[in-house]
């Protein structure tokens, strides 16, 4: 049997004691470099500014987490590859709740709707800043778009402005490729 590598320590940690989480305001910045390693382990090329303000409130051992995740990033253009700046602005809902005892790690459970958005912790200690961290990472596009796009797909010979629909792209590519 094998043991589990151990996990790098997060880029952006906040661990709050649940015992101090009741009705609560939290507002976390990250720093420079936080953004610069959080930038490089979700591949894109910067991020400028990443802020989130929670609400924290307690029901016995579960702390509910509820506010605004706010970044600025830079990202590159799926098509071009010229980098361009998106601003992100997410709902933020979460449930810390305490690790589930008696299942193996590679074990299949079932989870309720509910649970979905839980995330378990050992001891006394979450981590806020690695939740906000894991919303930020579901909110980069990752194919998103930048204002250059149209026209890098125009001289690739990709846009046909006669075609339109979802396929017109790769009607584009067929006749391109004949």
């Amino acid at each position: 049997m094998t043991t589990p590598a151990a996990l790098p320590a997060p880029e952006f940690s906040r661990p709050l004691d649940v015992r101090q989480a009741e009705g609560k305001t939290e507002t976390l910045r990250a720093t420079e470099a936080e953004r610069q390693a959080l930038s490089r382990r979700f591949d894109i090329v910067a991020i400028d500014r990443l802020e989130a303000t929670l609400l924290l409130t307690r029901e016995g051992r579960a702390v509910n987490a509820s506010g605004e995740l706010s970044a600025d990033i830079l990202q590159s253009c799926a098509v071009s590859a010229e980098d361009f700046a998106t601003a992100i602005r997410e709902p933020l809902a979460f449930r810390f709740v305490p690790e589930t005892v008696g299942h193996q790690p590679d074990e299949e459970i079932e989870l309720d709707a509910d649970a979905c958005d839980e995330i378990e912790y050992a001891g006394s200690t979450i981590d806020l800043g690695e939740a906000v961290a894991q919303s930020l990472a579901l909110a980069i596009d990752p194919f998103a778009t930048g204002p250059n796009a149209d026209e890098a797909r125009r001289k690739a010979g990709l846009l046909d402005e006669t075609a339109s629909g979802p396929f017109a792209a790769l009607a584009a590519l067929k006749k391109k490729a004949e």
